[in-house]
C-alpha cells in the first residue's frame, strides 16, 4: 500500500527534487478520488534549517524517527559527498529491513548506495554521474539509458524530471493506473517521453493549451474504437492535411497517426487491469483491427505483451 511516504532532506538537498516528491505525494486531492496519503518531511533535527543547493532553507517537520513506519521512504538529489550522516544511512537501511519501499530522485541514489541498499542490484541515476557511481559503488548494476528503474522495494530515477515519471509509476504500482493518471493530468505533464519510456508508467491523458485541437483531441478520446485518418482530421479541423500534421506535432508532440496508438494502448492497459475482456474485444474497444496490431502496438510502446502486462497488474484470470 501507500500510506506514508517520509523524504528525507540533509544540507545540499535539491528543492526542485524534493518539489517533485511534495507535487506526487504531498498534496490532498481526496477531492479528485485520490486515497490520502500522509507526507513526511525528515531531517537529521526537526525544526532545525537545512541549507539547500538553491540559496534557500527548509525546515523539515520530523526527525529521522519519521522514516519508521513509512510505507515508502525517499530520497531526493542533494550534493554528493564522501560522508553522509551515519544515522541517516542507519535509518534508510532500518527502512528497508522493516518492509518500506525505497525511492531516490537524481543523486539520491547515490545516499543509497552509500547505505549499502544497491548492492547488487538494478538501479540508476543522473547520466552525468555515471562514472562516479561506478567507482564508489562497484557492485551496483547501473543502467544509464533509463528514466527509472523498478527492483522491487527500491526504485531509482535519473535526473531531475525523471523523478516524476518513478513517482507517477510508484502511484501507479501500488494505486492503480486510474490515480496515477489523475494526479498527472492536474500535473499537467506529457503522455509519453522519450528515453526509456518503455516501463510501467501511466501514459497520463495530457492537457493542451492550444485553442485549436482541444476540441478535436478530446472527441478522439472518445471515438478511440473509430477508424480514423489523417485527411479526415484535417477535414475536421477545417485545415489543409499538411498544416494539421504540422499543428497536431506541434501541440502534441508527436504525429496523429502515433497518438492515436498511444491512446490505443493506455486505454487497453485499463481493459486489461479492469476487466476479464478477451484481447479480441479488447483490440475493437481500442481501435485495433486485430488482436496481433494491439500486441505489436503494446509491446512496442508499453515493452511487455498485452497477457504479461494483465498478469502483472491485474488479479483478473485471463485467455489473452
Amino acid at each position: 500500500m501507500l500510506r506514508t511516504v517520509a523524504a528525507v532532506v540533509m544540507d545540499g538537498a535539491a528543492p526542485f527534487e524534493l518539489g517533485v516528491l511534495c507535487e506526487v505525494f504531498g498534496l490532498d486531492r481526496t477531492a479528485d478520488g485520490v486515497p490520502p496519503i500522509e507526507f513526511r518531511v525528515c531531517g537529521p533535527h526537526p525544526g532545525t534549517p537545512l541549507a539547500t543547493s538553491v540559496g534557500m532553507s527548509i525546515v523539515p517537520d520530523h526527525g529521522l524517527d519519521g522514516l519508521a513506519g513509512a510505507d515508502v521512504v525517499a530520497v531526493p538529489a542533494c550534493r554528493i559527498r564522501d560522508v553522509y550522516p551515519p544515522q541517516l544511512l542507519a535509518g534508510l537501511r532500518d527502512a528497508e529491513a522493516n518492509g518500506a519501499t525505497l525511492l531516490s530522485v537524481c543523486t539520491g541514489a547515490f545516499v543509497l548506495g552509500a547505505a549499502g541498499i544497491l548492492d547488487g542490484r538494478r538501479c540508476t541515476t543522473h547520466w552525468f554521474h555515471e562514472a562516479d557511481f561506478r567507482r564508489r559503488f562497484p557492485t551496483a548494476q547501473i543502467d544509464p539509458n533509463v528514466l527509472y528503474v523498478d527492483d522491487g522495494n527500491v526504485v531509482t530515477s535519473a535526473g531531475t524530471a525523471a523523478g516524476i515519471d518513478a513517482c507517477l509509476h510508484l502511484v501507479r504500482r501500488e494505486l492503480g493506473s486510474a490515480v496515477a493518471t489523475t494526479i498527472a493530468r492536474r500535473m499537467v505533464v506529457p503522455p509519453q517521453r522519450d528515453g526509456g519510456q518503455r516501463q510501467f508508467i501511466d501514459l497520463p491523458v495530457p492537457e493542451y493549451t492550444g485553442d485549436s485541437l482541444q476540441p478535436l483531441l478530446t472527441w478522439l478520446q472518445e471515438t478511440l474504437d473509430t477508424e480514423h485518418t489523417v485527411a479526415d482530421l484535417a477535414e475536421r479541423a477545417r485545415m489543409s492535411p499538411r498544416t494539421f500534421a504540422r499543428r497536431f506535432v506541434a501541440e502534441t508532440g508527436t504525429t496523429p497517426n502515433q497518438w492515436l496508438a498511444t491512446q490505443r494502448v493506455l486505454h487497453a492497459r485499463r481493459l486489461l487491469e479492469d476487466t476479464e475482456l478477451g484481447l479480441d474485444q479488447i483490440a475493437r474497444e481500442c481501435g485495433f483491427s486485430t488482436a496481433a496490431l494491439l500486441r505489436h502496438h503494446f509491446r512496442r510502446i508499453v515493452g511487455v505483451t498485452p497477457r504479461d502486462y494483465r498478469r502483472t497488474f491485474s488479479g483478473a484470470l485471463s485467455s489473452a
